[in-house]
């Protein structure tokens, strides 16, 4: 199965920038989101699927989440 839509998530502690690109249509459209996960996951469900997505974290908030602070 391929993916319609591809989406890069640039994720820092309080915000996220989102762009995303519909590979039928060609149309690209970028978004700043709130770090709230359920903004993000409804943006995402917005989009038209299927998706595929991949994220750039900071290495200090990688090492909050592991360690749960």
């Amino acid at each position: 199965m391929f993916e319609r839509t591809s989406i890069g998530l640039d994720v820092h502690a309080r915000s996220v920038v989102d762009c995303a690109i519909d590979r039928d249509t060609g149309e690209m459209v970028r978004r700043r989101l709130t770090a709230d996960f359920g903004e993000i996951l409804a943006w995402i469900a917005s989009l038209p699927g299927p998706v595929k997505s991949v994220y750039d974290l900071p290495i200090n908030l990688w090492q909050s989440s592991v360690r749960g602070v």
